[in-house]
């Protein structure tokens, strides 16, 4: 079993910076791949980011490609995403998740029924 748990979400304005954190529990934090998925109110869950075990296969969603940037401390069992020039339609509880493949193709990394564990979010908000 994993936990993994959201930090470091917040109120930022437009153009502004925010850095998410998901700490994870359990020794097997290293072999997982990483996601990261957002979900505005009353719309579907939207995928964002993810990174392999290794870090060497890092994913992005075409909207926040040369924007955000995911990585991860394996050694910390930890995972971030660093967001640069937020955007009004950025906005959204941010989630992380797990799956238990150590990598996962391009073609299913951004399906959220291939993650096995999820944390409880973090709100980020952007103000105009």
């Amino acid at each position: 079993q994993v936990q993994l748990v959201e930090s470091g979400g917040g109120l930022v304005q437009a153009g502004g910076s925010l850095r998410l954190s998901c700490a994870a529990s359990g020794r097997t934090f290293s072999t997982y791949t990483m996601g990261w998925f957002r979900q505005a109110p009353g719309k579907e869950r939207d995928f964002v980011a993810a990174i392999n075990w290794s870090g060497v296969s890092i994913y992005y969603a075409d909207s926040v490609k040369g924007r955000f940037t995911v990585s991860r401390d394996n050694a910390k069992n930890t995972m971030y995403l660093q967001m640069n020039s937020l955007k009004p339609e950025d906005p959204a509880v941010h989630f992380c998740a797990a799956s238990q493949y150590r990598f996962l193709p391009e073609r299913t990394v951004s399906r959220a029924d291939v993650y096995d564990y999820w944390g409880q979010g973090t709100q980020v908000t952007v103000s105009s």
